[in-house]
């Protein structure tokens, strides 16, 4: 039997992706392929890594990164993320006009901004890097991050059989070896993208908004909420803006240099509340991984999950106030200069 609670707060604050996105495809595919890179599983990875800042998890699994190049990594491997969203609609079978013929199945939209409705992606917890290659056959190969390209396209040719040659006769027999030895080097680099690109483009990882976000976002005054999310501005900006949401003006991201620390520490919903100018403790946090959970419960707010990624099984004991499938079952109202909080579990 359903039952009805109510209860008042001062501001909200979201997490972003599984919250009120759904870009879970396109984060998983993107893990998926560090621990490719790295020779792990890419199952553990994934796992390791979800809800969490991707500073921290790449501090994690590639700890070979020097300090000094850690913000070009992360914002090359949230570009990543991005590039896997938008693939299959920019490169792969999304991109081919429809038939006459068969006009009744429209390729399906990048976002649905005009209003929520429920994704019909399968769940997040299904492989997300793999993908039909052979029905990208006919498809143009796509274009990737300009500078990785550009510098991959610098690898000449390499040489075929026996009938190859070196015609500068200034070079010795054991430098030839070594450029030709670089020339494998570059080709295999440069398959092993092209791999990725056919592989990316063959499954639709496009972002989504989640069931009721909009209605629920656009039921809270201005001012009156934030986004505090693990993923750094190029990530979660990129997701925002390809739904139709507006980030509002306070939206801490995992790059924001005053966090000292990221979820499950409560320090972005800390810094949140108190750019909105509200105490956390009178604030309501919507999250919807353990993580995240456990960082809203830290910050003394009254925290709802949501099942959008995980299980209820897999949340229900991070000490959330209310638990709910989907927003569909959370209604705000403004009372004075309140918000009044109905929750149907």
């Amino acid at each position: 039997m359903s039952t009805t609670t109510h209860f008042y707060a001062d501001a909200v604050l979201f997490d972003m992706d599984g919250t009120l996105t759904d870009s879970i495809a396109a984060v998983e595919a993107a893990w998926g392929k560090v621990a490719k890179d790295i020779g792990r599983d890419p199952e553990y990875v994934i796992a390791a890594t979800h809800g969490k800042r991707a500073v921290d998890n790449l501090a994690q699994f590639k700890p070979h990164i020097k300090a000094h190049e850690m913000d070009g990594e992360v914002q090359a491997f949230e570009e990543s993320i991005l590039y896997f969203a938008d693939a299959y609609h920019k490169h792969g079978p999304g991109s081919l006009p429809t038939s006459p013929v068969s006009s009744g199945a429209a390729t399906p939209a990048l976002s649905s901004a005009s209003g929520s409705t429920p994704s019909s992606r399968t769940s997040s917890r299904a492989p997300s890097f793999a993908g039909n290659l052979a029905q990208l056959a006919a498809i143009r190969r796509p274009s990737f991050l300009s500078r990785v390209s550009s510098l991959l396209s610098m690898a000449p040719a390499i040489p075929e059989g026996d009938a190859a040659t070196f015609e500068d006769p200034i070079i010795e027999e054991g430098d030839e070896e070594t450029e030709c030895q670089e020339w494998r080097e570059r080709a295999v680099k440069q398959h092993q993208l092209e791999a990725w690109q056919l592989e990316a483009c063959a499954v639709d990882r496009s972002v989504r908004i989640l069931p009721s976000v909009k209605r629920i976002m656009d039921s809270i005054p201005k001012g009156r909420y934030a986004v505090a999310t693990s993923g750094a501005k190029t990530y979660a900006y990129g997701c925002m803006t390809r739904v139709g949401i507006t980030p509002p003006p306070v939206t801490i991201t995992a790059d924001d240099k005053r966090l000292k620390a990221g979820k499950p520490a409560p320090d972005p919903f800390l810094l949140a509340a108190k750019e909105l100018g509200f105490d956390a403790k009178k604030c309501v946090v919507f999250e919807d991984s353990p993580s995240g959970i456990r960082a809203g419960v830290a910050s003394g707010a009254t925290v709802i999950a949501v099942c959008t990624s995980h299980e209820r099984s897999k949340i229900e004991n991070c000490g959330a106030h209310y638990i709910v499938d989907t927003m569909d079952k959370i209604k705000i109202e403004t009372e004075g200069d309140r918000l009044k909080f109905v929750v149907s579990q």
